[in-house]
């Protein structure tokens, strides 16, 4: 579903989420959870090779974020920020075709995770040392303001990479020039196996903003709408040329660090909490009730995704591999 004018203008009004938004974000959630089901029944299957990442429990905050943006920004996401990429309009082929490394994915199948560029949505997927993506980002918020694009970078990081030097590094730099960037801290509780309490004594990660000069907010990550809605600030404040905001969003990674990962070292009390406030429910819940959603749209929506997925899982696995010869492509410049 690609990002479109009418969408566009939406995101960027001043007023609150229309009916019609909501449910465009519900079904985005829902997208991308049952694109991460896929992913985690292919890799049990075996046809994916390699780290198998979801966003199970983080779809809010990917979701929301993304829609906050306007068709010339930048997206920097993470690999738990799937919602992001369908936001911005990536095809759920391409999802998979990348998922499955085949030769027609964006990187040619020479990587099956999130680690692709598609320069013509404006997504620059990330590399696995997290934090390094936050100097780029800080690079392209300079290059767009110095190309005059009036345009806002977004970029994400976690709990655990923002406790290294490219974090402090990039933000600060951004603050002191007051470029147009949003850092989102996705802060779900573990930094693969090492709890918050093993990897920062402050209270709020956002009040590190305080250091640099610039706005730091602490939110509900759950909360698709009010992710939307301080992200939005944050795109209006850059934008106007007032610099950068950071931004917590407090979340929980529902699953392990990776499909290999069975995350035993979780709490099992703290997990049964988290289900509790599980995004795309809080939001099901609320848009029944309000009669924004009927159970029948619910189940259109159901099934409609789930033949969007069929028919690009089979397209992805129909499609062939790449050549062994190009292997040799793309390593050195030409």
């Amino acid at each position: 579903m690609p990002v479109t004018s009418e969408q566009a203008k939406t995101a960027r009004g001043a007023g609150a989420l229309s009916s019609a938004d909501r449910l465009k974000l519900y079904r985005f959630l829902r997208l991308a959870r049952e694109c991460d089901n896929a992913i985690l029944r292919l890799y049990r299957q075996g046809k994916i090779v390699g780290g198998a990442y979801t966003g199970y429990g983080n779809e809010a905050t990917a979701v929301g974020s993304a829609y906050a943006l306007e068709p010339q920004d930048y997206l920097l996401p993470m690999h738990r920020d799937l919602g992001a990429h369908l936001v911005r309009g990536q095809s759920l082929r391409h999802i998979f075709l990348q998922q499955l490394a085949r030769g027609e994915s964006l990187t040619g199948g020479r990587d099956g995770t999130g680690h692709y560029a598609d320069p013509g949505l404006k997504i620059y997927g990330n590399v696995s040392h997290l934090a390094a993506m936050i100097p780029v980002a800080v690079g392209m918020a300079l290059a767009s303001r110095m190309k005059k694009e009036n345009a806002v970078v977004l970029n994400y990081i976690g709990d655990g990479g923002c406790n290294v030097g490219e974090f402090h590094e990039g933000l600060n730099m951004a603050a002191v020039m007051r470029l147009p960037l949003i850092l989102i801290i996705e802060n779900n509780q573990f930094a693969y196996s090492t709890p918050n309490s093993r990897q920062f004594f402050c209270q709020k990660l956002s009040d590190r903003a305080l250091g640099y000069g610039i706005p730091g907010v602490t939110i509900d990550g759950t909360d698709v709408a009010k992710v939307y809605e301080t992200t939005r600030a944050a795109v209006d404040r850059a934008r106007s040329g007032e610099g950068p905001t950071l931004i917590e969003s407090i979340t929980m990674r529902m699953h392990g660090h990776s499909a290999a990962d069975d995350a035993s070292y979780v709490p099992k009390e703290m997990l049964e909490q988290w289900k509790k406030k599980d995004p795309l429910e809080k939001l099901e819940r609320m848009l029944l009730s309000e009669r924004i959603l009927t159970e029948a749209k619910r189940d259109e929506f159901a099934v409609s995704i789930a033949a969007e997925i069929e028919e690009a899982v089979t397209y992805a696995l129909e499609a062939p591999y790449p050549a062994p010869d190009d292997a040799l492509e793309g390593v050195y410049a030409p």
